[in-house]
């Protein structure tokens, strides 16, 4: 009998050799599907997306009121392992990603009371990181040491935030989220945008660290790290010079001044529905101070301070509002800076304004060199840009009914002597503002704030450290008075020496040292902002002329 002819069993060589080329060519019948996928979502490509939102997170995480000052180094460092030897498409996506995870929890508040309107300033903001995303990518594929210029990049996205659109946002420059963290004496010495340079070189120099450990990892040798550990430890290094140059007011002459905050019926959009009952509530605290002066239980004050909006009535306009205000000032004999809204003449258009209010004259005349007028009106809370376009996002736009007009000159005022730099509520975040009336002799530095909006949520505390901030920088004592709190003295080294709590009424009275030397930071914060700016650029611009001069040379000769 003849035996059928059958084919010998396949090789275990060739069985394998079969499914590696049908994983290869990704046939339906074959694992190629799956492992796409898995490489897709935990390969390259999908670590560096889960690296930029939770870089972003982790940026957010070290804002006030945490003091996890810490994480903006993490999550920037995450960041530049995210972009790092991208093209411009992917590190386009990647900022955006990143920039949608920091700002939109970091901008929360907004959204509290003002709705979806307000996700569409996170989203406007994350867009504005696009661009850094793609020049760090540029700058680590083709610049030698390029932590350095991937924080160069950083600080020309915190240049464009400050001024794009409507006038800038500056809010989540990366210097506010460090004043609980040794590189804040840095301030003192390079300003807040030396600050925010030596924080982003931090982040990105990790990243360049634990890149070089990642690709030596077979033949780690400690030469090879030396330059990846020296970045990473000069921010530092520098923040130990910054001690230096601090500012104490040892020595310096004294004031007391008197902060005072009334507090507000409610908080929210409708904080200021009963405007009468606001004002009454600073003239109590103020007649409340006058009788602890009068008991001996406090301080005489020299002068008092009132927040933003402590009068929404318009006092030049109003015999009523202007009668109790000059009650208090007259109790406590002493001039008065009060917050005010007045109108301007035209219907619908006012000056947010700080009026030195003398116990015998009265106030001081409007627009005059003893009344400063807010520069920088918030868009969407004082005025409203595009208003038909945003009320697509949210009809709550059309709460804010009236316009104010900007100032046109610094907060320098002269009260009982004392040379006063007054900044309103959000202008403590731009940089020339601040610097302006620091350059025009202030002494001491007085932020006059309304947080009554924003109600129990974070922003009274980014705005306090952002003061912290500015009182290194400049070497100022900084006073925060606010309606609603949180009302704090800080030091001219950052650090909080009293203060009043949320929806609190209260009053302080510290003696503040009336500094007159300027620190470095002062002198060189603006201008370092724009060399850090333009040298970045400069040198990706010629780094990518050379790139393409040596292509087109090498492909002539092929």
């Amino acid at each position: 009998m003849v035996s059928p002819t059958v084919d010998s069993a396949p090789s275990a060589d060739l069985v394998r050799a079969t499914r590696k080329q049908l994983r290869q060519a990704g046939h339906p019948g074959g694992p190629g599907r799956l492992r796409r996928w898995r490489t897709t979502l935990l390969g390259t490509g999908g670590l560096r997306v889960l690296s930029a939102a939770a870089g972003g997170y982790a940026l957010n995480l070290s804002f006030a009121p945490t003091t996890l000052w810490w994480m903006a180094l993490v999550g920037l460092g995450l960041f530049g392992l995210a972009v790092h030897g991208r093209r411009m498409g992917p590190a386009l996506g990647l900022g955006l990603l990143f920039g949608l995870a920091f700002y939109v929890p970091l901008l929360n508040w907004v959204t509290v009371y003002v709705g979806p309107v307000a996700t569409a300033l996170a989203i406007a903001e994350a867009i504005l990181l696009m661009p850094v995303g793609a020049l760090i990518a540029a700058a680590s594929r083709r610049l030698p040491w390029w932590p350095v210029w991937a924080a160069a990049a950083w600080i020309a996205g915190e240049a464009l935030r400050a001024r794009a659109p409507f006038g800038g946002f500056p809010w989540g420059g990366i210097a506010y989220s460090q004043p609980d963290g040794p590189l804040l004496p840095v301030a003192s010495l390079l300003g807040a945008s030396g600050l925010a340079f030596l924080t982003a070189l931090g982040g990105f120099a990790v990243a360049g660290l634990a890149r070089a450990v990642f690709r030596h990892r077979r033949e780690l040798r400690p030469v090879l790290l030396i330059g990846p550990v020296a970045l990473v430890l000069l921010p530092y290094v520098l923040g130990l010079v910054g001690l230096t140059t601090e500012l104490s007011g040892e020595g310096a002459p004294t004031r007391n001044i008197a902060v005072i905050q009334g507090n507000v019926p409610e908080p929210g959009l409708e904080f200021n529905a009963r405007r009468r009952a606001v004002t009454d509530l600073h003239a109590l605290q103020t007649h409340k101070l006058a009788e602890a002066v009068r008991a001996g239980t406090a301080p005489k004050p020299d002068l008092v301070i009132w927040p933003e909006n402590a009068s929404d009535i318009d006092p030049y306009a109003n015999a009523d509002a202007a009668a109790v205000i000059q009650a208090a000032v007259r109790d406590i004999g002493v001039p008065v800076l009060v917050g005010a809204v007045v109108g301007s003449g035209t219907p619908g258009k006012n000056y947010n304004m700080g009026i030195v209010w003398d116990p015998v004259t009265g106030p001081a005349a409007k627009l005059s060199d003893q009344t400063y007028t807010k520069m920088h009106p918030v868009p969407f809370g004082e005025y409203m840009p595009y208003r038909s376009f945003f009320r697509i996002f949210s009809d709550k736009v059309d709460l804010q009914q009236g316009e104010f007009l900007p100032g046109t000159r610094p907060g320098n005022l002269n009260i009982a002597g004392v040379n006063i730099g007054d900044v309103i509520c959000f202008e403590v975040v731009y940089d020339d503002i601040v610097r302006d009336v620091v350059d025009g002799g202030a002494q001491v530095l007085v932020v006059q704030t309304n947080n009554a909006t924003f109600g129990y949520t974070n922003e009274t505390y980014q705005q306090q450290a952002m003061s912290r901030v500015r009182a290194v920088e400049h070497g100022r004592e900084v006073l925060i008075s606010s309606t609603s709190g949180v009302s704090a003295v800080i030091g001219p080294d950052g650090g909080v020496e009293s203060r009043i709590g949320l929806f609190t009424a209260g009053y302080m009275t510290p003696t503040v040292p009336l500094i007159s030397a300027t620190t470095p930071g002062t002198v060189v914060g603006g201008p370092l902002e724009w060399v850090l700016t333009a040298g970045g650029l400069l040198a990706l611009a010629l780094s990518t002329l050379l790139a393409r001069r040596r292509t087109r040379r090498h492909s002539s000769t092929l």
